[in-house]
């Protein structure tokens, strides 16, 4: 009754490699259902475990240059932020721990702005000019994301709270969560 079910894939023992036991048949099962490598399938399964409760959104740039994932609630708290910059871009943004954010495409395509304590870094696409995430002065762990540059599909609802970036220091000193949102 042991053994490996008809139709697994027995993987070469290495650093690594795990022993999927009786649930070998159901792994090499899954993976062809879905056409999906080991990596991918592990991969899938990890981010359902790990961002429980959480939704995969993608998004990026005008011009497509610039794409990203990024693991969050459907449910978005949204930083409406009057400070300089943030005002003249209508820089609107989430903030999410940099585990939580992967960049796919455009590293390359992408150029950074700072100014006054040079912590924030403005990160845009050079082609389009569109700021679709930043690294925020008030959690340089972490990344702001602009709503959006979301892709359709995956947000159900957007709870704006102004934030006074006019007196940054203090909106930040007495804030009870912002730097907490880039903590996984």
């Amino acid at each position: 009754a042991g053994g490996t079910p008809a139709g697994a894939k027995a993987e070469a023992a290495g650093p690594g490699a795990i022993d999927l036991g009786a649930q070998s048949g159901r792994w090499a099962a899954f993976q062809e259902r879905h056409r999906l490598s080991c990596e991918e399938a592990a991969r899938l399964l990890l981010d359902a475990y790990e961002y429980r409760g959480l939704v995969k959104h993608t998004g990026g740039c005008h011009c497509g240059a610039v794409r990203f994932e990024v693991w969050a609630s459907a449910d978005l708290h949204v930083f409406n932020c009057n400070c300089s910059i943030c005002t003249k871009k209508q820089n609107r943004h989430f903030i999410v721990p940099a585990s939580r954010f992967k960049l796919l495409k455009g590293a390359d395509n992408l150029t950074t702005y700072t100014f006054n304590t040079h912590r924030a870094q403005h990160t845009f696409c050079k082609t389009c000019g569109v700021q679709s995430f930043y690294t925020p002065r008030s959690n340089p762990d972490g990344y702001g994301i602009a709503p959006h540059c979301l892709d359709d599909g995956t947000v159900q609802t957007i709870i704006t709270e102004d934030i006074n970036g006019k007196e940054w220091e203090k909106a930040v000193r007495e804030h009870k969560t912002i730097r907490d949102m880039s903590k996984p």
